[in-house]
């Protein structure tokens, strides 16, 4: 597995709840890249919350399709304009995730 870190001075007004920050966040994404989401269709891109340690809670974007780079590059792009800190994992040319936190 490949990560790289990169870490940047968030610009989304920070609220009390750090999970609450990241579902709007994950609402942000969803929109954004709808046409990967469709209810009846495979999804090529999940997205989970991870709020194991409750004050750094972590947005998964899990992109799963041929070509996985190129998308992961987009939405990685998307959550730095939002002001998420990101860290990119990759378990396979098709199966790449996108970890992105608020802190």
């Amino acid at each position: 597995m490949e990560t790289t870190f990169e870490k940047l001075n968030p610009t989304m007004t920070m609220t009390t709840n750090p999970t609450e920050n990241l579902n709007d966040l994950a609402d942000q994404v969803a929109e954004e890249f709808e046409a990967y989401r469709q209810p009846e269709e495979f999804k090529q891109i999940s997205l989970v919350i991870q709020n194991e340690e409750e004050e750094h809670p972590t947005l998964l974007v899990h992109i799963d399709r041929e070509d996985a780079d190129t998308l992961a590059d987009r939405v990685a792009e998307f959550l730095r304009e939002q002001g998420a800190q990101i860290e990119r994992e990759r378990h396979s040319e098709t199966d790449i995730r996108v970890l992105a936190s608020l802190d």
